[in-house]
């Protein structure tokens, strides 16, 4: 079910707890099996329901306090608000409430969390080549600090590599103007763009310490991956944060 998952403490015992999945230990089949979390990828209703249920189960939570967004990617990142509507038309959720599960979910794109563990604000962040260009990465980090972060940590989950991800020159060198660092070539030596690697420089810039979990979505079989299947399943980045007693 997990790819990675770590745990971070802050002052007073404030804790969270994030990961990323991977293809194992659902109940999907077919291309998307087996540990498909994606609605909109051709699986049955049932079977995503059961399988965000089960990851629900994994970090501790009920199945309506994992939050997913309807991503669209846009630079849209919105306050998942206690009580608040869990219909979020966005590519990015920052929260600061406890034992609330924020998800984000990919196939290729940049899955980026977020978390301040002292002031106790977590945010997940859909980063594809359009988010990465949009600078989503900094509103997200712009809308913690509204809410009292100071000194956010990010964690960047496996996505496709810059060598697996050729794309149009004119494609890559939009990108870098954007951010350089993104700017690379595939194992061919054809153009190609380093999502991952220009959320980094991004982050970097702001002053955000980064841990950048090794992967790739295209060379791993425990990864969905359109760009490798085209018909295929989400996983998912998620992160909670903890009540001070838990």
């Amino acid at each position: 079910m997990w790819w990675w998952r770590e745990s971070l403490t802050g002052p007073g015992g404030r804790r969270v707890d994030l990961g990323f999945t991977d293809t194992g230990d659902g109940v999907s089949s077919g291309p998307v099996a087996s540990l498909n979390l994606g609605g909109g990828v051709g699986d049955d209703p049932g079977n995503v329901t059961r399988n965000r249920a089960a990851v629900a189960a994994s970090v501790g939570v009920a199945p309506d306090d994992l939050v997913f967004m309807r991503q669209t990617h846009s630079d849209r990142v919105l306050t998942v608000e206690p009580g608040g509507s869990r219909d979020l038309d966005a590519d990015g959720i920052v929260t600061a409430e406890s034992d609330l599960a924020l998800a984000v979910l990919v196939a290729d794109c940049t899955p980026v969390l977020l978390a301040d563990p002292a002031a106790g604000v977590v945010a997940a962040v859909h980063a594809g080549r359009p988010g990465m260009m949009a600078r989503i990465v900094d509103n997200a980090v712009d809308r913690m600090a509204d809410l009292g972060a100071a000194n956010p940590v990010a964690i960047i989950g496996p996505s496709v590599c810059g060598r697996c991800y050729e794309v149009p020159l004119e494609m890559r060198e939009e990108a870098a103007v954007v951010t350089p660092e993104s700017r690379t070539v595939s194992w061919t030596g054809t153009p190609a763009i380093d999502v991952a690697g220009g959320v980094v420089a991004q982050l970097h810039a702001r002053g955000v310490p980064t841990t950048w979990v090794p992967g790739c979505t295209r060379e791993s079989d425990r990864l969905f991956s359109y760009r490798r299947d085209h018909h295929t399943g989400r996983f998912a980045g998620v992160i909670v944060l903890r009540a001070p007693h838990d």
